[in-house]
Parts: C-alpha cells; sequence; structure tokens
C-alpha cells in the first residue's frame, strides 16, 4: 500500500460523505504527529499496533560491492518498529 492508497482506506473508513481532501488532511496530521512524536521523545507507542523508535547504526567496514575495496560506513540515526501483539497476530 502506498499513501494514495492509505488516504482512499482512511477516506473509506471515515465514511459520512468524507472528501479525498479530509482524508489526505487526516492522515497527513497522524504523520506529522508520528514525525514530532520521534523527534522530541524518541519513541510513539501505539498500543496494540507497536512502537516506533529512534536508533543509531554506529559506524563499520564495509566494502563497495563494485570494485571490492574496503569502505567505511559512517554511523546513521533510523528507525526501528517493533509491532505490537495485535499486530503480530495478522501474520
Amino acid at each position: 500500500m502506498n499513501k494514495a492508497a492509505l488516504i482512499l482506506e482512511v477516506q473509506r473508513i471515515l465514511k459520512n460523505g468524507t472528501t479525498k481532501a479530509a482524508a489526505e488532511r487526516a492522515t497527513e496530521a497522524v504523520l506529522a504527529a508520528l514525525k514530532r512524536g520521534l523527534r522530541r521523545d524518541k519513541e510513539v507507542s501505539l498500543v496494540g499496533f507497536g512502537t516506533f523508535a529512534m536508533a543509531v547504526r554506529p559506524a563499520h567496514n564495509g566494502f563497495n560491492p563494485h570494485t571490492k575495496r574496503p569502505m567505511k560506513i559512517r554511523a546513521i540515526k533510523t528507525i526501528r518498529f517493533k509491532p505490537g501483539a495485535e499486530l503480530r497476530s495478522l501474520g
């Protein structure tokens, strides 16, 4: 599912004549709140769904797959997701 499909699904779930624009604003608001929560608290926990958490992938040595030459890969910030019990039961 991509973002456009997600917006259509939100519109379908909200029903009651919800416009696509209103569904898009609702989706954007939730995504903005997730970003803000991660920036501020380093973790966003949605009971039953899962937890998004900031993490740092440490610097390490790797190699260029084309030239096979060694190279240093710098540390980066990333987001980890741990699914909740309800979400794990789907699969």
